[in-house]
């Protein structure tokens, strides 16, 4: 896990992620010079629940799942992050923070970092950057709270159909007015993601396509040929 410290190779972290839009050109320099950098291969766990975290993590490139154990020992996906997001934000605000998730990287991914110390810093500098990290707490609370709300739900077409828009907002891309997604997750991490077995998910994923509503392109690519059906499912 090759680590070190380069103002000009940090420089896509800062001017990429909204927290630091607000900074000057010298600013920007400044904080390039605190940034630790760190690649991570496929699979690799960046931080696992329960460990003491001090640190502000920036994807400057490649994507990162957060996730949980549940009670029965099961992986609960919360978030998909690419590059430009950030995590371990709550760490800034308390310390003695222990994670709460658990951040695995998804592919080949390159890891900007910041101390607790050196944002603390910034943000007496800056406070504006301490509202855009609030802004990105409360948008992940509501997520979560969807999240959590679709889970409760008994039927696993509506846990799937969430989930595939959810990618189809952050993933898709629009081609001839049919959305194309890269899928980030494997088919057992999409299980995990809406709480249904593989098996489940793979019998519904036939539904919607028997139904017209989605294409599979083997097991990483996916076409939403009809978005308002599929919202009309999470109505």
């Amino acid at each position: 896990m090759p680590e070190h410290s380069c103002q000009n190779a940090a420089e896509p972290c800062t001017r990429k992620v909204p927290i630091f839009a607000s900074l000057s050109d010298a600013d920007l320099s400044r904080v390039s010079a605190m940034i630790i950098h760190r690649k991570y291969a496929k699979g690799q766990p960046l931080i696992l629940e329960e460990q003491p975290t001090d640190t502000l993590y920036i994807i400057q490139q490649g994507q990162v799942k957060l996730s949980k154990m549940t009670p029965q020992g099961k992986e609960q996906i919360l978030h998909i992050l690419t590059a430009g997001d950030f995590f371990g934000e709550l760490s800034i605000f308390n310390s003695d923070e222990l994670s709460n998730f658990s951040a695995y990287a998804l592919k080949d991914t390159r890891i900007c970092m910041l101390t607790k110390t050196d944002m603390e810093l910034l943000i007496m500098a800056n406070p504006d950057i301490a509202f855009k990290l609030l802004s990105t707490v409360t948008k992940r609370l509501a997520h979560t709270e969807n999240l959590a709300q679709s889970l409760a739900t008994k039927d696993p077409e509506i846990r799937i159909a969430y989930m595939i828009l959810e990618l189809s907002d952050v993933y898709g891309k629009n081609r001839g007015g049919k959305i194309h997604i890269d899928l980030p997750l494997s088919r057992e991490e999409l299980a995990n993601y809406v709480g249904v077995t593989r098996e489940t998910i793979s019998r519904k994923f036939a539904i919607f396509e028997d139904l017209g509503l989605i294409e599979l392109v083997g097991n990483k690519r996916m076409i939403i040929r009809n978005r308002p059906s599929l919202e009309k499912y999470i109505d």
